[in-house]
């Protein structure tokens, strides 16, 4: 039987992974220096280098800034031929680290494109980060996460399309969901929104259940300064056009817009998939 160790297990990823690995018949180890570590048949260790010292594969689900720290600390510890995995959503110092790892260990850098309340693996984006050996790497990630659709992406690449896939998602859900926090009429609110408001609402809530140490990693990738500017400055700009009575300029900024996301996107499907994410959120 083949034995895991998962760091930071009793986080809410930590805690996915523990059980996705228990019910794949592995002997699972889980170690967490901040939250009790839980589940049928997990077996828990106090001490980090003892959890990881027989371990075939160790799975880090550790805060990003402290993931290279770690990995340089284990790494000479762990036994030779075994794989470290890490799952962190910004990579560049994380694969940095992954890189100058002794010989005898096997770095496999993913990062995971679901939450912890994914009920299976099929279908789900995984993003795969190459540290030596591409081809290796991804075979090993694969057979870890069989049904899971990979992409693959360089640390540099991954850090500039997380900046918009997860980070400007992030700060703008934030930031809606903090303005909406402040309404002292909710309910009237609410009896007259319509869908946009009521999916937007549930998608702000839904990512503001995430830790709040989370949130400000995605938020502070460095990458996301540039897309972050830019979404400022065409706030501003919008408002301006508003107050100066520039309804021509706001048509314009619109039409651009949608043929734009014309190029990429069936808008019709778009509007058919809204209306039936409408239904599911009123059930």
């Amino acid at each position: 039987m083949k034995k895991i160790t998962v760091i930071g297990a009793g986080g809410q990823m930590g805690q996915w992974f523990t059980r996705y690995f228990a019910g794949k018949k592995f002997e699972v180890t889980g170690h967490d220096s901040e939250n009790p570590v839980n589940g049928r048949g997990i077996i828990v260790s106090d001490s980090l280098v003892g959890a990881i010292l027989k371990a075939d594969y160790v799975v880090l689900c550790t805060p990003t800034r402290r993931t290279p720290e770690i990995i340089r600390l284990i790494a000479k510890e762990m036994k030779r031929g075994a794989y470290l995995i890490e799952i962190s959503s910004e990579k560049s110092k994380v694969a940095s680290a992954l890189a100058k790892m002794p010989a005898k260990i096997n770095p496999i850098c993913i990062h995971p494109m679901f939450g912890p309340g994914i009920k299976s693996i099929k279908g789900q984006n995984i993003v795969s980060v190459p540290i030596r050996d591409a081809k290796k790497e991804l075979s090993v990630a694969k057979s870890l996460f069989e049904g899971a659709s990979f992409v693959t992406s360089d640390a540099a690449e991954h850090d500039k399309r997380i900046a918009v896939v997860l980070g400007l998602t992030h700060l703008v859900n934030v930031v809606f969901a903090k303005v909406v926090s402040k309404d002292e009429k909710m309910n009237l609110t609410e009896k007259m929104s319509g869908n946009t408001f009521r999916i937007q609402k549930t998608l702000a809530e839904s990512i503001l259940t995430e830790s709040p140490e989370l949130i400000e990693t995605v938020i502070a990738n460095p990458e996301i300064r540039r897309v972050a500017e830019e979404f400022w400055k065409d706030i501003g700009r919008l408002l301006t056009s508003i107050q100066d009575s520039k309804t021509e300029e706001i048509v314009s900024y619109v039409k651009e817009t949608q043929e734009r996301l014309a190029k990429h996107s069936d808008m019709k499907e778009s509007y058919k998939r809204i209306t039936k994410m409408a239904r599911a959120v009123e059930k």
